[in-house]
């Protein structure tokens, strides 16, 4: 063969190659484009801005290839109908809490958090290592979702108050903003519940509609002015120690996707997971001062109300884990893992942080 020929030769064998490849690799990587449905509004930049990040690391890592539009809450479906629009398949995604949706099925609740449940910590690891993942998305199969958490705010505040609140009595005939099974306990100790969408809150407490609100913490609590009507700002939220924010799929949709675009969602959605909680460790503490100059008088619950409320929320769950079998499975689940994961935490963790807590207060840190 002389050398003009092994190069025709060798340049018809590489079309071929290239011919054969380009269609596996189509299929591999194909064009896509999905729709999200956020529950939250652009304003909440934390909470919003996970769905923003997930979407601009699916595009970053697919070439373009799966595009991810996001949409705020109220673009395309109500923020408390996500849910339903990833069940009909009216968008493939969404960005939501699951706990948002305890009408369906109180088994929702323990998706993000219950009253005295898991802290953020324990929470994130009881869903990578613990099991609650997988638990959770056999629930969530009936109906036709799939959820990978993608979101967290840590600890929240309890709540903004047009009065102190010092004893369970002065919890009596309270109308308060709170929803879910935290609105649930609430009632058992005297409060009464009120659902209300988060624009129409600030105008409720200032015409004194409503006597107290719960929001979330510093960072987003500031720019709703709570602090101007209702001035005391009460902690811990017992209710939400760790609240998860997850991504949800349509169930076909997620199964449908190529294996490598399925890993890419993933790994975007736990990046996203740690962010959000980070930014909010990282901007709560500059917000909190700025609320306190600002007149908010923070107070801390007494020992009293929170054992009168801690004895209500497990009357409320001894009486769902009877009456039904998937909130069973998931708080068993739950309270297992927070048996062993205080155990450890209060050997190392706990210990030095209240070193470094008592060093930072006497301004020797």
């Amino acid at each position: 063969m002389n050398r003009r020929q092994f190069f025709k030769q060798a340049s018809v064998a590489g079309i071929g190659a290239a011919a054969l490849a380009a269609p596996a690799i189509a299929q591999e990587n194909p064009k896509i484009t999905w729709r999200l449905a956020s529950s939250f509004p652009k304003s909440l930049d934390i909470i919003f801005g996970a769905a923003t990040d997930i979407a601009e690391s699916v595009s970053k890592a697919t070439d373009g290839q799966f595009e991810i539009q996001v949409f705020a809450a109220g673009e395309i479906v109500p923020p408390l109908q996500v849910a339903d629009a990833v069940t009909a398949d009216t968008v493939e995604m969404g960005h939501t809490c699951c706990y948002y949706y305890i009408g369906k099925d109180p088994a929702f609740a323990l998706g993000t958090a219950i009253p005295f449940g898991l802290n953020a910590r324990m929470t994130n690891s009881w869903f990578t290592a613990g099991g609650g993942n997988e638990l959770l998305n056999e629930f969530l199969a009936s109906h036709k979702i799939y959820a990978l958490p993608a979101g967290n705010t840590g600890a929240q505040m309890g709540g903004w108050y047009r009065k102190e609140i010092k004893t369970i009595d002065d919890l009596k005939g309270l109308k308060m903003r709170i929803a879910g099974l935290a609105g649930e306990i609430m009632a058992k100790v005297g409060v009464t519940p009120q659902q209300i969408a988060g624009s129409d809150v600030y105008p409720a407490l200032e015409k004194g509609t409503i006597d107290a609100t719960e929001f979330v913490g510093p960072y987003d609590d500031l720019k709703l002015g709570f602090y101007k009507v209702a001035p005391y700002y009460y902690y811990p939220a017992w209710w939400e120690g760790g609240p998860t924010v997850h991504a949800f799929f349509n169930l076909d949709k997620f199964n449908g996707l190529p294996e490598n675009y399925k890993r890419i969602l993933t790994d975007a959605c736990a990046a996203a997971n740690s962010r959000m909680l980070a930014r909010y460790d990282a901007s709560n503490a500059a917000a909190l001062r700025e609320l306190v100059a600002g007149g908010a008088q923070l107070r801390a619950f007494s020992s009293d109300i929170l054992d009168t409320c801690h004895k209500a929320a497990k009357e409320t769950y001894a009486d769902l884990s009877g009456k039904n079998e998937w909130f069973k499975k998931l708080f068993d689940s739950q309270q297992a893992f927070k048996q062993d994961a205080y155990l450890w935490a209060q050997i190392a963790e706990y210990s030095f942080d209240t070193y470094q807590m008592i060093q930072q207060r006497q301004g020797t840190l």
